[in-house]
Protein backbone atom coordinates (compact mmCIF):
# COMPACT_ATOMS: atom_id res chain seq x y z
CA UNK A 1 0.00 0.00 0.00
CA UNK A 2 1.38 3.39 -0.96
CA UNK A 3 0.48 6.30 1.32
CA UNK A 4 0.40 10.01 0.73
CA UNK A 5 3.10 11.59 2.90
CA UNK A 6 1.25 14.89 3.25
CA UNK A 7 -1.54 13.61 5.51
CA UNK A 8 0.52 11.49 7.90
CA UNK A 9 0.91 13.69 10.97
CA UNK A 10 0.39 13.07 14.66
CA UNK A 11 1.41 9.40 14.56
CA UNK A 12 4.30 8.24 16.75
CA UNK A 13 6.64 6.99 14.05
CA UNK A 14 9.89 5.06 14.02
CA UNK A 15 12.30 6.41 11.42
CA UNK A 16 15.72 5.22 10.31
CA UNK A 17 17.98 7.84 8.74
CA UNK A 18 21.18 7.17 6.81
CA UNK A 19 24.03 9.64 7.25
CA UNK A 20 27.03 10.05 4.99
CA UNK A 21 29.87 12.49 4.39
CA UNK A 22 33.23 12.58 2.63
CA UNK A 23 34.11 16.30 2.80
CA UNK A 24 35.12 18.86 5.43
CA UNK A 25 35.89 16.46 8.30
CA UNK A 26 33.28 13.74 7.72
CA UNK A 27 33.38 12.44 11.32
CA UNK A 28 32.64 15.93 12.61
CA UNK A 29 29.88 16.34 10.00
CA UNK A 30 28.14 13.18 11.25
CA UNK A 31 28.56 14.03 14.95
CA UNK A 32 27.13 17.49 14.32
CA UNK A 33 24.23 16.16 12.23
CA UNK A 34 23.34 13.58 14.89
CA UNK A 35 23.20 16.33 17.50
CA UNK A 36 21.04 18.46 15.20
CA UNK A 37 18.67 15.56 14.42
CA UNK A 38 18.25 15.07 18.17
CA UNK A 39 17.28 18.75 18.45
CA UNK A 40 14.44 18.55 15.89
CA UNK A 41 11.19 19.58 17.58
CA UNK A 42 8.78 16.60 17.90
CA UNK A 43 11.58 14.10 17.32
CA UNK A 44 13.86 12.13 19.64
CA UNK A 45 17.04 10.25 18.88
CA UNK A 46 16.71 6.60 19.96
CA UNK A 47 19.83 4.88 18.67
CA UNK A 48 23.07 5.62 16.78
CA UNK A 49 25.06 3.02 14.86
CA UNK A 50 28.83 2.83 14.87
CA UNK A 51 30.55 4.88 12.17
CA UNK A 52 31.86 3.09 9.08
CA UNK A 53 34.42 4.14 6.51
CA UNK A 54 33.09 3.08 3.13
CA UNK A 55 34.20 3.06 -0.47
CA UNK A 56 32.41 5.55 -2.74
CA UNK A 57 29.68 4.22 -5.04
CA UNK A 58 29.23 5.45 -8.60
CA UNK A 59 31.97 8.06 -8.85
CA UNK A 60 34.91 6.18 -7.35
CA UNK A 61 37.52 8.94 -7.80
CA UNK A 62 36.68 10.73 -4.54
CA UNK A 63 37.55 10.35 -0.86
CA UNK A 64 36.01 7.49 1.13
CA UNK A 65 32.79 8.18 3.01
CA UNK A 66 31.91 7.96 6.66
CA UNK A 67 28.45 6.44 7.10
CA UNK A 68 26.10 5.71 9.98
CA UNK A 69 22.40 5.14 10.66
CA UNK A 70 20.26 6.64 13.42
CA UNK A 71 16.86 5.64 14.72
CA UNK A 72 14.47 8.46 15.58
CA UNK A 73 10.97 8.59 17.07
CA UNK A 74 8.83 11.45 15.75
CA UNK A 75 5.30 12.74 15.43
CA UNK A 76 6.23 14.73 12.32
CA UNK A 77 4.88 13.69 8.94
CA UNK A 78 7.40 12.19 6.51
CA UNK A 79 7.40 15.42 4.46
CA UNK A 80 7.93 17.63 7.54
CA UNK A 81 10.72 15.35 8.77
CA UNK A 82 12.34 15.47 5.31
CA UNK A 83 12.21 19.29 5.39
CA UNK A 84 14.02 19.26 8.75
CA UNK A 85 16.73 16.92 7.40
CA UNK A 86 17.11 19.05 4.25
CA UNK A 87 17.61 22.15 6.41
CA UNK A 88 20.37 20.35 8.35
CA UNK A 89 22.05 19.37 5.07
CA UNK A 90 21.86 22.97 3.86
CA UNK A 91 23.34 24.26 7.13
CA UNK A 92 26.28 21.91 6.49
CA UNK A 93 26.85 23.36 3.02
CA UNK A 94 25.29 20.49 1.05
CA UNK A 95 25.35 21.19 -2.68
CA UNK A 96 23.70 18.70 -5.02
CA UNK A 97 26.17 19.13 -7.88
CA UNK A 98 26.35 15.57 -9.19
CA UNK A 99 24.66 12.29 -8.36
CA UNK A 100 26.91 10.09 -6.16
CA UNK A 101 29.48 12.88 -5.99
CA UNK A 102 31.35 14.18 -2.95
CA UNK A 103 29.25 15.82 -0.25
CA UNK A 104 29.57 17.49 3.10
CA UNK A 105 26.46 15.75 4.41
CA UNK A 106 23.84 13.40 3.06
CA UNK A 107 20.78 12.56 5.18
CA UNK A 108 18.37 10.00 3.75
CA UNK A 109 15.13 8.74 5.24
CA UNK A 110 15.58 5.00 4.88
CA UNK A 111 12.47 3.63 6.59
CA UNK A 112 9.47 5.43 8.09
CA UNK A 113 7.41 2.88 10.06
CA UNK A 114 6.42 0.15 7.63
CA UNK A 115 5.08 2.74 5.21
CA UNK A 116 5.67 2.79 1.50
CA UNK A 117 5.51 6.31 0.07
CA UNK A 118 6.27 7.57 -3.40
CA UNK A 119 4.91 11.06 -3.98
CA UNK A 120 7.46 12.39 -6.47
CA UNK A 121 9.39 14.27 -3.77
CA UNK A 122 9.93 11.46 -1.28
CA UNK A 123 10.31 7.71 -1.73
CA UNK A 124 10.17 5.47 1.35
CA UNK A 125 11.74 3.07 1.85
CA UNK A 126 14.81 4.56 0.25
CA UNK A 127 14.80 3.02 -3.24
CA UNK A 128 18.39 1.70 -3.26
CA UNK A 129 19.03 0.98 0.41
CA UNK A 130 18.62 -2.76 -0.04
CA UNK A 131 21.52 -2.73 -2.53
CA UNK A 132 23.97 -0.82 -0.34
CA UNK A 133 26.11 -2.45 2.31
CA UNK A 134 27.07 0.99 3.67
CA UNK A 135 23.40 1.35 4.67
CA UNK A 136 22.55 -2.23 5.64
CA UNK A 137 25.54 -2.85 7.92
CA UNK A 138 24.97 0.12 10.28
CA UNK A 139 21.18 -0.34 10.08
CA UNK A 140 21.54 -3.92 11.31
CA UNK A 141 23.81 -2.75 14.13
CA UNK A 142 20.92 -0.82 15.70
CA UNK A 143 18.00 -2.97 14.52
CA UNK A 144 19.07 -6.58 13.90
CA UNK A 145 15.57 -7.75 12.91
CA UNK A 146 14.63 -4.77 10.72
CA UNK A 147 12.42 -5.45 7.72
CA UNK A 148 12.55 -3.24 4.63
CA UNK A 149 9.00 -2.79 3.35
CA UNK A 150 8.57 -4.37 -0.07
CA UNK A 151 12.08 -5.87 -0.01
CA UNK A 152 12.40 -8.20 2.99
CA UNK A 153 14.59 -8.71 6.06
CA UNK A 154 17.68 -6.50 5.92
CA UNK A 155 19.84 -9.37 7.22
CA UNK A 156 18.95 -11.48 4.18
CA UNK A 157 19.42 -8.56 1.82
CA UNK A 158 22.92 -7.92 3.22
CA UNK A 159 23.88 -11.44 2.15
CA UNK A 160 23.28 -10.44 -1.48
CA UNK A 161 25.62 -7.40 -1.57
CA UNK A 162 29.38 -6.92 -1.36
CA UNK A 163 30.24 -5.55 2.10
CA UNK A 164 34.03 -5.71 1.64
CA UNK A 165 34.32 -1.91 1.34
CA UNK A 166 32.55 -1.26 4.68
CA UNK A 167 34.94 -0.93 7.64
CA UNK A 168 33.89 -0.12 11.20
CA UNK A 169 35.75 2.90 12.56
CA UNK A 170 37.24 3.15 16.03
CA UNK A 171 35.74 6.59 16.62
CA UNK A 172 32.80 6.76 18.99
CA UNK A 173 29.52 7.41 17.19
CA UNK A 174 27.95 9.54 19.89
CA UNK A 175 26.92 13.12 19.37
CA UNK A 176 28.84 14.31 22.46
Amino acid sequence: MTLSASNLTGFRSTVFVGLGSNMNDPVWQLHSAIREIDEIHDAALVSVSPFYQTAPVGIVDQPPFVNAVVQVETTLSPQDFLRQLSAIESDHGRIRAEKNGPRTLDLDILIFNEWRIDDGNLTIPHPRMHERAFVLVPLLDISPAVYIPGKGPARQLLETVDASGVHRMETAATAD
